[in-house]
């Protein structure tokens, strides 16, 4: 039974016996897996401070013949959540990112350009800004835009943006508009009666997005309303597709995210 080893961010972890684990974790080379951690809550030498969601590390695990599970050995910490300022919001963003991934992703399944994608948000999620000075947190609105924006367009829920669903018309950034039962925007003619209005300001900004990295936004102001309705309609199409509500998202409903 051959180790296999690979960089991993941890997702969600579940108590099981006494001092096991079972952690879901995705990795770069062999996509999203489920294993144990034998002894996780004693063992610190091995998985000490490692099994926080959203920590970054490399993992060692073996895969057993005919087992759900793979074992996992080892976690070695190479960026930590839990390294910088701690506030609700921020934790709320990680917890989304951990949920949509872990229910998103199928399992064993590469997915490098969504690692890519989950590592580029986690630095901007967990970086130090000086803005509001009286929390020195970090501020994760911008962040939480980008990475529900991308998800939705990785897994094919991102129709062009550009033009009516409908009608297949230019759309015009003043008369912008989504349902929460379809997929894709929709110009004023043939929005419904649901619909609602995606501002100018978010319509752009979700171009923007597509086309440039997350670091590409890191220096501009986001206040919490900034990118509230790209996140509602993104956030809607990700609950279609999963046909179930993200609890996670409904935390950060309550924090104005």
């Amino acid at each position: 039974m051959a180790v296999l080893s690979s960089e991993a961010v941890v997702l969600r972890t579940w108590p099981v016996h006494e001092a096991d684990l079972i952690v879901s974790f995705f990795t770069r080379d062999y996509g999203r897996i489920r294993g144990v951690a034998k002894s996780a809550l004693k063992s610190r030498r091995r998985f000490g401070g490692a099994l926080e969601p959203m920590t970054v590390a490399r993992a060692w695990f073996a895969e057993r013949p005919r087992a759900e599970l793979v074992r996992l050995d080892q976690l070695e910490i190479a960026r930590s959540p839990l390294s910088g300022p701690v506030d609700q919001a921020r934790m709320a963003v990680l917890s989304f990112y951990a949920e949509v991934l872990d229910e998103c992703l199928p399992e064993h399944d590469p997915q490098e350009t969504v690692f890519r994608l989950l590592l580029s948000v986690l630095e901007q999620t967990t970086a130090v800004e000086p803005e509001p000075a009286e929390s020195g947190a970090a501020q994760p609105w911008m962040a939480l835009t980008y990475f529900s924006l991308w998800m939705t367009r990785l897994m094919g829920l991102l129709p062009d943006i550009g033009h009516c669903m409908a009608c297949g018309e230019l759309l015009h950034a003043a008369e912008v508009f989504f349902s929460g039962f379809t997929d894709g925007l929709f110009c004023a003619l043939h929005r419904n009666g649901s619909a609602s209005t995606l501002s100018p300001d978010s319509w752009q900004l979700a171009q923007k997005m597509l086309r440039a990295p997350a670091s590409a936004f890191a220096g501009e102001r986001w206040p919490r309303r900034r990118g509230q309705d790209l996140r509602r309609f993104t956030l809607q199409a990700l609950e279609r597709h999963l046909e179930k509500k993200l609890r996670t998202a409904e935390a950060l409903g309550r924090l104005g995210g």
